[in-house]
């Protein structure tokens, strides 16, 4: 049986982003992993299925597939591994969606089942500088990767949300990081304004750590830019997107891997 948690209390950050810490025996055997964009797979009971969590996975995936869990990833906030604790910062844009419509409506009580955790990313501790890029679906694995920045890191950050009030207050901003926020509400060309506002760096010196996460089109024009114009190593760089505008969850999903092969074609 997968790993589930109980939820414990459910916090409104920001217009677009929920709070749900998680506990219970359920999270008994989570196991942790090192990684700042560690991501656990939530299964969600579709509407008029006739069970719900905690349940059998693998008999679950037998069902007819209109009643099978759908999986969805959401990036871990925070393990705290001494009250046993899971932390998710769960993005909910309206009543749309299995992950933003269940965070919105859970309450004290409600199960959440997933399988993992997984990741691959963790700042690089002997950079000279790190470079976290993303839109709110990064935030959590930035906010991670911010926390256990090594002193000698120095720090950039490019955030874009809808406008100054879907900020989150309690990002981390390490001794003489380079923190911005911005906002597509102001923006002639929204889908410009990560590419634009990285393309405006003055490139730190030595070894640059890069992370860049969030909408596919975003991410992408990121890439090439960082790729073909500051020579960033695609090898040694974290670059990936979550979703992408216009697609629901499913759409992307469906088209996910046509779309990272040709974004490969770029650089």
């Amino acid at each position: 049986m997968a790993t589930y948690g109980t939820v414990v209390t459910n916090e409104r950050l920001s217009p677009s982003m929920t709070r749900i810490v998680l506990g219970g025996p359920g999270l008994d055997d989570f196991a942790n992993t090192p990684f700042t964009d560690q991501y656990v797979n939530a299964l969600f009971v579709p509407d008029g299925a006739d069970y719900a969590a905690p349940f059998d996975v693998d008999e679950a995936r037998e069902r007819p597939a209109e009643e099978r869990p759908r999986g969805r990833r959401l990036t871990v906030r925070r393990w705290d591994e001494t009250d046993r604790l899971l932390t998710l910062d769960i993005v909910a844009h309206g009543d749309v969606g299995f992950a933003g419509r269940w965070a919105q409506h859970a309450t004290e009580g409600d199960i959440l089942q997933f399988l993992g955790p997984g990741g691959g990313y963790r700042p690089d501790p002997d950079a000279d500088a790190c470079l976290l890029v993303g839109d709110e679906s990064a935030l959590p694995a930035i906010a991670a990767s911010l926390e256990v920045l090594a002193p000698t890191v120095h720090a950039i950050v490019r955030v874009v949300v809808d406008s100054p009030d879907h900020e989150v207050d309690d990002l981390p901003h390490p001794d003489g990081a380079d923190v911005r926020w911005l906002h597509r509400s102001t923006a002639a060309t929204p889908e410009d304004v990560l590419v634009d506002s990285v393309r405006e760096l003055d490139w730190p010196n030595g070894t640059v750590d890069v992370f860049v996460h969030g909408e596919a089109g975003e991410t992408r024009a990121v890439r090439k830019f960082l790729l073909t114009e500051r020579g960033v190593d695609k090898s040694a760089a974290s670059i990936s997107p979550y979703w992408r505008r216009d697609h629901t969850d499913e759409a992307w999903r469906a088209v996910k891997a046509q779309w990272i092969a040709e974004q490969d074609t770029d650089a």
